[in-house]
This record gives structure tokens, C-alpha cells and sequence, in this order.
């Protein structure tokens, strides 16, 4: 199928089946990425409603006139901008009610385009925790953090995006509505086509609302900052936290010392949690039930530890705890301001993070020499890995080596049976690098369910897969 652009013609024919509002006064904002490397066209529509989201899908496929879904727009990998084709770019900003809260269920039923920041809000409402936690959730829409399965700081024990959905309703490519809103928590009745839209990126359908688990809000939290000296210690550390704390461990982040450096570089504030910026440094946190110090349990920690601790800061205040994770909300930043050649969501088994760490420098360094701040979820094997320019170039004069070295860090990452897009997703940015180590019956079984869903291929065409 040849897809046809949104012509004239076309936004005519919108604008007579779909009211005034849906039509977004400032389309520009919809038509960038957050790096700024891609630019595109389109006319941006944004249904208040699953009927008037039918309507809209029900006019594209008839048309064949491609549709890119955009949530909040904070993906990095470039799955909601098309640059090559004038789309319907569908925005989900009306679409932000909470549906229902049902706090004795612990489930909240919402539109996709609520915001995350306020879908915890919701749950704090009624004493409870939505736990999918990342920088962005104060503009990440929830559609396109179940399109992308986000992940996030609470992974370890909560899990990715999708662990945290009962059910969802989506609008199929030719505008038919699939009612999966449920909020059982058994249902045994076929195919899970739920598990299916979530990690989709938009290509199958339109996520336009859920029902999302809410869990209890742990009654004791604590935050501790532990200096270690290698991240072989830290993966050690991790396991000793789980024989301590068990499933209380609610994130466990790794930082090295170059993410504090570019905080100074790029003029970020901080409250320094040690005189020295140590070399290698854990960020955890830990909630339990009422009658237990988690506090208490974080220093009985740091007693157990041994030689796999330096030297440790535990939050003695909420303040205190904030002060520690705004480092690690502020890394990104951070990294953003001095400008990343190359940027990599990896993931490899826990075990071999060390392993890997130790390996990637030497091998980036035969490419050329360049800065390498290395973070991420220690917790669930997910690294940022990401290689900058020296201080006083930038990376438009690597511009040219930029394929050389995401190929060498993703083999590296695909040698110990990892991934190359651990929570990001593959949008545009990585269709290559699915092709390249993906399974091939994976990637068949995908294209043959793609082609089922969407025949006329007008849903976000060559995100994940390649447009044929």
C-alpha cells in the first residue's frame, strides 16, 4: 500500500467530521523531539474522547493517511516524529481525566493522556502509590508510557510499565474500539492482547485509556548514598541487600563520578553528599511495613557490608532524601547540557554489568578519546552508557563517529545477551539495530502481527519496524 499525505483535502475533510477543539492551536510544539535531532510535518488533531479518537483512525484508514500517536513527547527515540511523510499526528492532551479510583481494589481506571506526575497524585489521594517513577513524569502522558513499557527508578521492585496494568482500551487502525478496560486481575480467556499494545510504540493501535494497579504506600522510607569501590562491589552490595531487605529494596541506582563532574560543568546545583566525589557510588532506597525502621535496616546494611562500602550517607529527613535523589534526577540534565556524541539504554545480565564496565572503555578509546559518564538502574542490569566529547569540542566534531561507536557499545552489550533498548523503546532511532540483533522469528512473528493489525501500515509507520 502507497500511504497518502494529509493533504488539504484531507484536513477539510477532518475538520467537517470533528469539532473545532480538536484541532491544536500551535502544531510546532508537536513537531520536534526532546534532542532536538528530528523535525517533522503533520496536522496535529487531538480527540477529547475514544469515540472522536474511532472517528479520526476511522477517516486515516480510509484515506490511507499515516497517523503518529504523540503522548507526552518525551521519547528519546525518535517514535513520534516522521520526517519523510505529512501524518496525522494524534495528540492525546484531551484525553486527561481520571476515569474511577477504587481504593479497595487498588486499581485507577484513566485516559491516556493523563499526565503521570498526576496519576500518583490520584493514588496519594487516597493513600495509596502508583509506583512508575522517571525524570519526565511531571509531562509523560500514560499512553506512551505503556506504548514504550517505560521502566524507571522502581523497576526492582515494581517492575516496568506494563506489570503495573490490569487492562486497557485501545483503537485499532481502522478506528474499531477495543474495550479491554479491565479490572480483573484473572482473566484467563485467550491471547493477552493487553501485554501485546503495551510495548507496541504506537504501531498496532492507539492506547486511549487503562486500569492501572495502585499499591500500598510503604509506611517507613529511607535513602541512603553508599560510596563503593568498583561495580563489582556494588552488584555484591545489591545481593546483600536482597538477603537483608528482600523485596523492601525499592530502587538501587549506580553513578559514576563523571555524572557529578557534569553537574559542575553545566552549572547545575547540588547538595554534595560527600567531601570527595567518590569514583563509584550506590543510590537506594528502601520502604517497609509499619512497625519496621528503614532507616534502622539501611544502617544494619551498611554494618553487614563490610569492605564493599566506603563510606555512606543515610538521609535523616525527607529533605535530606530529596537532596540525595536530586543528583540522580539532575545527571540527565546534566548530560543534556554538555551534549552526548552517543547515547546507549543497554541492559546486560546483572552479573556482567562489572564485566561490561570494565571492557567498553578500552574499546571506545580505539575510536577516539572521549568521556564517558556510565548510570543507570544497577537494579534491573540497565545501563545509560553514554560517550561524550572532550572538554572543549563538541559533538558535532564527532558527528562522524557516532554510528561507529552505538555499533560498538551495542555489540558489546548484545555479546553477554543483553539489549541494545532496555527501556526507551526503538521508535525510529533503532529499527537498524532490531534488524541487526534481533532474533529473526521474532522479528518475523512481529511483522506478521503488524501486518494483521495494520494492513494499510498507517500506524506510525517505520517505528520498530521498517515501512515496507
Amino acid at each position: 500500500m502507497v500511504l497518502q499525505e494529509a493533504n488539504g483535502a484531507f484536513l477539510d475533510h477532518l475538520k467537517a467530521i470533528l469539532p473545532a477543539a480538536a484541532f491544536a492551536a500551535d502544531p510546532a510544539g508537536f513537531l520536534t523531539e526532546p534532542r532536538g535531532r528530528w523535525s517533522g510535518r503533520g496536522v496535529v488533531v487531538s480527540p477529547a474522547s475514544v469515540d472522536e479518537m474511532s472517528v479520526v483512525m476511522g477517516a486515516c484508514h480510509g484515506a490511507q493517511v499515516p497517523v503518529v500517536p504523540y503522548s507526552g513527547g518525551t521519547g528519546l527515540v525518535g517514535g513520534q516524529i516522521v520526517e519523510d511523510l505529512v501524518p496525522v499526528v494524534v495528540s492525546l492532551a484531551r484525553m486527561n481525566r481520571v476515569r474511577g479510583v477504587y481504593a479497595d481494589e487498588n486499581v485507577m481506571e484513566v485516559d491516556a493522556g493523563v499526565i503521570l506526575a498526576d496519576v500518583q497524585a490520584a493514588a496519594a489521594d487516597v493513600g495509596r502509590l502508583f509506583p512508575l517513577s522517571l525524570a519526565s513524569e511531571g509531562s509523560a502522558r500514560i499512553g506512551g508510557l505503556l506504548a514504550t513499557n517505560a521502566g524507571g527508578l522502581n523497576v526492582i521492585r515494581y517492575g516496568n510499565a506494563r506489570a503495573q496494568v490490569l487492562g486497557v482500551e485501545v483503537v485499532l487502525a481502522d478506528g474499531t474500539i477495543w474495550n479491554g478496560m479491565s479490572r480483573l486481575r484473572k482473566d484467563n480467556t485467550g491471547y493477552d492482547l493487553r501485554d501485546l499494545m503495551i510495548g507496541s510504540e504506537g504501531t498496532l493501535g492507539i492506547i486511549t485509556g487503562a486500569s492501572l494497579r495502585m499499591m500500598p504506600r510503604p509506611a517507613q522510607e529511607a535513602t541512603a548514598m553508599f560510596v563503593v569501590p568498583s561495580p563489582k562491589a556494588a552488584v555484591s552490595l545489591l545481593a546483600l541487600a536482597g538477603e537483608h531487605l528482600g523485596e523492601t529494596v525499592t530502587a538501587f541506582e549506580l553513578i559514576h563520578r563523571q555524572g557529578f563532574d557534569f553537574l559542575e560543568e553545566a552549572g547545575l546545583a547540588y547538595k554534595a553528599p560527600f567531601k570527595d566525589v567518590p569514583e563509584w557510588s550506590v543510590l537506594m532506597k528502601v520502604g517497609l511495613p509499619k512497625g519496621q525502621s528503614a532507616q534502622g535496616a539501611l544502617e544494619a546494611l551498611f554494618e553487614a557490608a563490610g569492605d564493599l562500602v566506603l563510606d555512606g550517607v543515610i538521609a535523616q529527613s525527607s529533605q535530606q532524601a530529596r537532596d540525595l535523589w536530586n543528583i540522580r534526577e539532575t545527571i540527565p540534565e546534566g548530560n543534556r547540557r554538555i551534549g552526548s556524541v552517543s547515547s546507549h539504554d543497554i541492559s546486560v545480565p546483572i552479573s556482567c554489568v562489572p564485566t561490561f564496565i570494565e571492557r567498553a572503555p578500552a574499546i571506545i578509546a580505539e575510536i577516539g578519546e572521549f568521556r564517558i559518564n556510565c548510570f543507570g538502574h544497577l537494579g534491573d542490569g540497565n545501563l545509560h552508557y553514554n560517550v561524550f566529547p572532550q572538554k572543549g569540542r563538541t559533538r558535532a566534531d564527532h558527528e562522524n563517529q557516532r554510528d561507529v561507536i552505538k555499533t560498538a557499545v551495542h555489540d558489546l552489550a548484545h555479546s553477554f545477551g543483553g539489549s541494545v533498548s532496555a527501556e526507551h523503546g526503538i521508535g525510529r532511532l533503532k529499527v537498524a539495530d532490531l534488524e541487526t540483533y534481533g532474533d529473526p522469528a521474532k522479528l518475523a512473528m512481529m511483522r506478521a502481527i503488524k501486518d494483521a493489525l495494520d494492513p494499510r501500515g498507517i500506524m506510525n509507520p517505520g517505528a520498530v519496524l521498517r515501512a515496507l
